[in-house]
């Protein structure tokens, strides 16, 4: 190695503890950043944190509000409805699930499985003009008459579905024992009445009537007064 090279590597040595002291600062630097960002950021969550849980506390709060507030109205549209119900006790009847329910206000008293009007359609073969459907009614009735053992008065469609002639008599459209024990009219030739065809029940298949079983039937029918409301829907 030459002089010129030796005095420059010499030179450049020497400059060694210069940048040692440099990169030892620049990397304390460094540390020192590094540690103050997260304790800046931590600081941030924390007080980030902090607010959030401020904030769910007058949440938690307001909803609590919120939910008294509703538990206030619906109490008073509930008291509003309760006037509505009819007084004393009335019968329900969901065609749909083929239910009878006896009810007070809001309260079911008893309820049961009946049978309601099919939909069928029926036509009179010599006269095209004579149709009928077989549907239970909706809306609002009342109970009309109470009848014990009733009697059922065969109308024209009856005969029809039998395939038989009707009948000039009068006195051969009775027929007894098919309508069960009791039965509530509810007018226009419909009633709540028992039936022969008890598995049957649950099951949309009268000619427009209300199906009830024996025992169902005469809780309901002693139950129910003259002027009793009946609801179908």
């Amino acid at each position: 190695m030459n002089a010129y090279n030796l005095k420059n590597n010499i030179d450049n040595n020497a400059e060694y503890p210069k940048r040692g002291l440099m990169r030892r600062i620049i990397y304390a630097l460094s540390i020192f950043f590094v540690v103050f960002s997260v304790i800046n950021v931590m600081a941030y969550f924390i007080q980030k944190n902090s607010n959030a849980a401020v904030f769910k506390k007058e949440e938690a709060g307001n909803a609590k509000k919120a939910a008294n507030d509703i538990t206030k109205k619906n109490k008073k549209i509930y008291k509003s409805l309760s006037s509505l119900f009819p007084k004393g006790s009335y019968i329900v009847i969901d065609t749909a699930k083929n239910i009878l329910y006896l009810k007070n206000g809001d309260k079911v008293l008893y309820q049961a499985v009946v049978s309601t009007g099919s939909g069928r359609f029926l036509i009179d073969p010599r006269n095209q003009e004579k149709k009928w459907v077989f549907d239970s009614p909706r809306g609002e009735f009342k109970v009309k008459s109470k009848i014990v053992e009733p009697v059922w008065v065969k109308p024209d469609w009856a005969f029809i579905e039998e395939g038989t002639d009707i009948p000039k008599n009068y006195n051969d459209r009775f027929e007894e024992g098919v309508l069960g024990d009791y039965a509530l009219g509810i007018g226009n030739g419909y009633f709540i009445h028992g039936t022969l065809y008890t598995r049957l029940l649950g099951k949309p298949v009268t000619h427009g009537c209300i199906r009830v079983g024996d025992n169902d039937l005469k809780i309901v029918y002693k139950a129910a007064k003259i002027g009793t409301r009946v609801y179908i829907f």
